[in-house]
């Protein structure tokens, strides 16, 4: 099972800087020149269609520089591994999220989870098709690399990774200075099918490793300089990270 890539699937939302929308999940390419970052990769069934996505912006899966992650869940490590070791990509992380991509331990939604949320609209259709995408197929990371604590990173676009724990205890966001892009990962999204929400929100509370982090790590995404933000989830958001971050906020105290 993979989704067919569409033209509206590919969305470029800076220079040179494109969202992804795979199947209920988001990866993004920052294209320089010949090269790229990839930021994210979709579920393990998304591999065909990461790879329509690098070819319909001019790239080969050998043009990725690197692959960053935002976090280890399975819908979005799903080809990390698997182009590591077919192109010789590096994986690079936060340092916390490393043992979590080696699947020394796992640290997401579990099947007794969902089961127990069964009963609320969209989360059956949803679970079934994470099964279906490789959503507890095992992809650990096997290699890892880390980054610096502070700075923007030597990869196409120079992202800065931002440190917001909570959905994972290594999540990153990753803030591209020169396009005003954020790239959120899972800290916010704004869409899900198991949410009836649309715009700026947090994940509903079973997905996070501590909620509580999570609501707090959005402080660290208020204040960044961007108009842009692509989410993990859902379609690109246009406006200020204050304003996405207050409306979060707000939806998660009721």
């Amino acid at each position: 099972m993979h989704k067919v890539l569409r033209g509206e699937d590919v969305v470029r939302i800076g220079r040179d800087v494109y969202q992804v929308s795979g199947s209920n999940t988001n990866w993004v390419i920052i294209k320089d020149g010949d090269s790229c970052t990839l930021i994210d990769t979709g579920y393990p069934a998304d591999h065909d269609t990461l790879l329509a996505s690098l070819d319909a912006v001019g790239l080969a899966p050998d043009a990725v520089t690197a692959i960053l992650v935002t976090h280890a869940h399975n819908d979005h490590i799903g080809s990390a591994e698997r182009l590591r070791l077919t192109h010789g990509v590096p994986v690079v992380m936060h340092h916390e999220e490393v043992p979590h991509a080696r699947r020394d331990y796992l640290d997401q939604v579990s099947v007794a989870q969902v089961l127990a949320q069964a009963w609320r609209p969209g989360v059956v259709p949803w679970a079934v098709h994470a099964l279906r995408a490789g959503g507890t197929a095992h992809v650990p990371v096997r290699v890892a690399q880390t980054f610096p604590d502070t700075g923007p990173l030597d990869l196409p676009g120079a992202p800065v990774p931002i440190h917001t724990p909570g959905h994972t205890e290594g999540h990153c966001a990753y803030h591209l200075p020169g396009s005003g892009i954020l790239v959120t990962g899972d800290a916010l999204v704004t869409a899900h099918p198991t949410s009836r929400l649309s715009g700026p929100q947090l994940l509903p509370d079973m997905f996070h490793t501590d909620r509580t982090r999570a609501l707090g790590a959005l402080d660290s995404l208020e204040a960044v300089d961007a108009d842009v933000m692509a989410p993990g989830h859902g379609p690109v958001h246009h406006g200020s990270p204050r304003e996405a971050v207050a409306l979060a906020r707000a939806r998660a105290e009721k």
